[in-house]
């Protein structure tokens, strides 16, 4: 049994509104963020060893999982506790309900729930919002069975209620049940099926947090703002752990230089002399890890103890990530890298390509953006750096970011937010300016947003962050008015030949495609088939030009910076980013692009805000330049 003295401590840490988080006597635990208006629970039976069902409330700021018979009087302490600071508390038990009890097949793979509510008490909008949210999960694309009853008894079968409805009078709680179909069980020997019980565990944590927002907004004297403010703060040890593994393994390796050749210059003198009949040999530098020893230590993580399931979500993204990069590292200059390629980075869609292919079109090979023959070079950009990097300083005095020329770079890289500057590189003055921004206002200041968090993963990137920070990138270069038209007919050509890579072409017949059919010069031929050929296929090329359009579109939609600025991430996560930001897991960033502050890139945005469709934005622009 819980003892006294248990219950007195835990009362006056809720009082004095400091987390409370321990295990308790028999099984189970406690976790409470802070004060909230509520607490989700479940009993598991006394004979029962299993508690695998009690991680579907866990992904909750409040809950209370312990044995059947001797967690009511925490929860009844607890409801005591806040019910006076909320004007009103709700307690929501979880249980599994026999499938025959429930509609539906026995054993159906379809989720079903029952929703158990008091009658007269006033909770019909509460149990509303429950159903309607319930009705929205799916499991193996089986949509849910929802039915909801008002009665008298709340409680699971063959138990007692957790609290009276006296002990719920005294206390100004109310109880909601739900039961639920266990469908994350095999019904004939209770094996436990792990992805279902993840997808189940993932898919109930907005149903009861939306849930707990309606009774909030109807049965408390708390304003809420949305739901995710009532969402959890605290994180478990295991998502800190597992945050430095995932960066420990990423650290191992930069798949970024492993696989751009070192003897670029050398291979296309070579190509040249062939008379650009021979594919070229690129050379790569050495492997400095073991792939092997970091899968394992990749899949050694907890991901499993994570309680918080958005940051379960990330995290098992980036495993997955990290695992395929690994294996095309071991599959490099083999028709298997590109294998990889096609699942970490994908192939071209049909839009983009159809975009690019119109880009094409309508651009000239020759242009007259130009520098009359004067380029700044190599020295001069990397001073220009560091000086854009000075910049960033002055709000982030910490900030380590350093400059480097290198021989074995082409044009300009950001590394572990460090600006590479390729020794031959030469930039036209026009564009120096939205180059910087491209690489320092956008990649190394996401990078140290990213530092600023409290997770490395934000500095690393989250899995699948590539199109969406590329496609940013090019966006500052928009704003900032340095996308010239050979920029986009050089994104278009790097679509096109990603896709030619795609179908099967060599090296030799992407090259021609770029110089014959598409009119590009000999040396930038090379360099865009030796990007979109090496180490045996890669696909990222292709992510620009639809990452531009798919950051366009979110700007035009009325999307704002600041999520795409907290770190490197994928646009799918900026809900995520939202959701942590307002749940105070995040900060805000400390950085923003210097460009935003500029009249002329405001204007910019605004006509982004007004656009059509990010195309068509950007295919007017073409005309205005033309006329």
């Amino acid at each position: 049994m819980i003892p006294a003295r248990f219950l007195r401590s835990a009362a006056a840490r809720l009082a004095a509104d400091q987390p409370l988080r321990r295990q308790l006597p028999d099984w189970g635990q406690v976790h409470i963020d802070r004060q909230l208006p509520f607490v989700c629970v479940y009993r598991r039976p006394r004979r029962s060893r299993d508690g695998l069902t009690a991680r579907l409330i866990t992904t909750q700021a409040s809950y209370v999982a312990g044995i059947e018979d001797e967690i009511a009087p925490l929860v009844r302490t607890i409801a005591a506790t806040l019910s006076p600071v909320f004007g009103g508390f709700l307690v929501f038990e979880l249980w599994e309900t026999p499938s025959r009890e429930l509609p539906g097949e026995p054993g159906a793979v379809a989720p079903g729930f029952r929703i158990l509510a008091p009658r007269g008490e006033g909770l019909t909008s509460t149990v509303q919002a429950l159903a309607a949210e319930l009705t929205g999960v799916r499991i193996y694309k089986h949509p849910a069975e929802v039915e909801a009853r008002f009665r008298e008894r709340i409680a699971p079968p063959r138990l007692a209620p957790l609290l009276s409805a006296a002990e719920l009078g005294e206390t100004g709680a109310h109880l909601i049940g739900l039961g639920i179909r266990p469908v994350h069980r095999d019904p004939r020997t209770r094996d436990v099926y792990p992805l279902v019980l993840r997808a189940l565990r993932r898919q109930l944590y907005r149903p009861f947090a939306k849930t707990v927002f309606e009774y909030s907004r109807v049965h408390t004297t708390q304003t809420v703002r949305h739901y995710h403010s009532l969402g959890r703060r605290a994180l478990v040890k295991a998502a800190w752990e597992v945050d430095r593994g995932l960066a420990e393994v990423g650290s191992g390796f930069d798949f970024l230089l492993q696989v751009t050749p070192i003897n670029l210059e050398a291979a296309w003198i070579a190509f040249r002399r062939s008379r650009f009949e021979r594919a070229p040999r690129f050379l790569y530098r050495p492997l400095p890890v073991l792939p092997g020893m970091l899968k394992r230590k990749l899949y050694q993580l907890p991901l499993t103890r994570i309680e918080d399931p958005v940051i379960a979500v990330l995290f098992f993204e980036k495993q997955r990530e990290l695992d395929r990069q690994l294996s095309m590292l071991l599959d490099l200059e083999t028709r298997n890298f590109l294998y990889g390629s096609l699942q970490v980075f994908g192939r071209p869609d049909e839009t983009t390509l159809r975009f690019a292919r119109q880009l094409l079109d309508r651009i000239p090979a020759r242009t007259r953006e130009s520098s009359a023959g004067r380029f700044l070079k190599a020295p001069v950009v990397a001073e220009r750096a560091r000086a854009e990097i000075a910049r960033l300083r002055e709000s982030m005095p910490e900030l380590e970011a350093q400059v480097e020329i290198r021989d074995d770079v082409q044009g300009l890289m950001v590394s572990r937010g460090n600006v590479l500057v390729g020794s031959g590189v030469t930039v036209p003055p026009s564009r120096a300016y939205a180059l910087l921004q491209h690489e320092v206002g956008t990649h190394v200041l996401t990078y140290y947003n990213g530092r600023a968090q409290r997770f490395a993963q934000l500095r690393a990137g989250l899995a699948g962050y590539d199109e969406t920070q590329e496609g940013f990138a090019v966006v500052a270069e928009y704003l900032t008015g340095g996308l010239t038209r050979k920029r986009l007919r050089l994104l278009a050509a790097r679509v096109v030949a990603a896709d030619t890579l795609v179908a099967g072409a060599s090296f030799v017949e992407t090259y021609r495609k770029l110089t014959s059919d598409l009119g590009f010069g000999g040396k930038a031929a090379f360099g865009i088939a030796a990007r979109v050929h090496r180490g045996g296929g890669l696909t990222k090329d292709a992510l620009y030009l639809r990452g531009l359009l798919g950051v366009l579109d979110y700007l035009a939609g009325g999307g704002d910076f600041e999520p795409l600025l907290v770190g490197k991430i994928s646009a799918r996560h900026i809900p995520l980013m939202r959701e942590l930001l307002m749940r105070k897991v995040l900060r805000p960033p400390p950085l923003r692009p210097r460009y935003l502050e500029d009249p002329l890139a405001q204007a910019r945005l605004e006509r982004v805000r007004a656009a059509r469709s990010p195309s068509q934005l950007l295919l007017e622009s073409l005309k205005e330049r033309t006329g």
